[in-house]
């Protein structure tokens, strides 16, 4: 004779009554979480919900065409791509050095590095001041040698620009490169490459989309820029408002222009977030 037949959950070693099902367990959402959790995110989307009921829909094709926003937005277009251009020539060789090289100190380099991300952007502009202003510690050879003035010009927009951006393309480089095999450049170096070759045939393909993640991001950063764009280039229509600066402005004396500007940031936003979701994203 045999015995009773197990269970099929039983015998495959899954559910019983020892162990709860995993799709259990996901539909089970204890109260104490699902409250605040509900909040949390009311919180967050409420403002950006507000923004798109309350947005001058009929009106948006006028305000989107005249010329304070235009020239906002192409300055904030061409300044952001500019910054970006000067944190990937910058950026990736520095991301390769925290990565790659031994160097004593090479921790608090990173930490200062990364500084920017953490410190206020106005803060920010007043240390660029302090340094490229035309009494600044280097501004002031600029101008003496070559007559190169800085501050409060479209040269400045993109200086401030990219010095807030460039720590989110080094980290996200600088994360990719440590994840990268090192054994294929020193292949590369055993076969007669020299280093710099082995870096452009071999470890820039591997790394590739990591700085395209960090390109973007920068990028992104680079166009919502205030603070330090404020302090340091100042609020010029036509030559240093870019869009977060015609906003604020905006906001005072036409608010619909103010919405306008920041649908479209809303916008670019959404658009940064779309392209990196299999970076950063995981599917349920």
């Amino acid at each position: 004779m045999t015995g009773p037949k197990q269970p099929v959950a039983a015998r495959s070693g899954r559910g019983g009554p020892g162990r709860p099902r995993v799709g259990a367990v996901r539909r089970g959402v204890p109260v104490p979480l699902l409250v605040p959790g509900l909040l949390a995110m009311a919180f967050l989307l409420v403002p950006l919900l507000a923004l798109l009921v309350r947005a001058p829909w009929r009106g948006l094709p006028s305000q989107l065409t005249s010329t304070e926003v235009w020239q906002a937005l192409q300055l904030s277009l061409v300044s952001a791509t500019a910054a970006t251009a000067v944190a990937l020539v910058l950026g990736v060789p520095l991301a390769w050095l925290l990565a790659r090289a031994e160097f004593p100190g090479r921790g608090l380099v990173r930490a200062l590095v990364t500084l920017p991300l953490v410190l206020p952007p106005v803060v920010g502009g007043v240390a660029l001041l302090l340094a490229l202003g035309r009494n600044g510690v280097v501004g002031q050879w600029l101008d003496a040698w070559f007559g190169i003035t800085l501050p409060f010009t479209t040269a400045g927009v993109v200086i401030a620009e990219a010095f807030v951006a460039m720590p989110f393309l080094v980290i996200s480089v600088e994360g990719t490169l440590r994840a990268a095999d090192p054994r294929y450049e020193e292949a590369a170096t055993t076969l007669g490459a020299s280093r710099f070759t082995a870096f452009r045939r071999v470890t820039l393909p591997l790394i590739a989309p990591g700085i395209a993640a960090g390109a973007v991001l920068a990028w992104a950063r680079a166009l919502g820029e205030f603070g330090a764009t404020i302090t340091f280039a100042g609020n010029f229509p036509g030559r240093t408002q870019t869009m977060p600066l015609a906003v604020y402005l905006a906001l005072q004396n036409d608010p619909e222009a103010a919405i306008a500007l920041s649908l479209i940031l809303l916008a670019v936003s959404v658009a940064v977030l779309a392209g990196l979701r299999d970076r950063w994203m995981t599917g349920a």
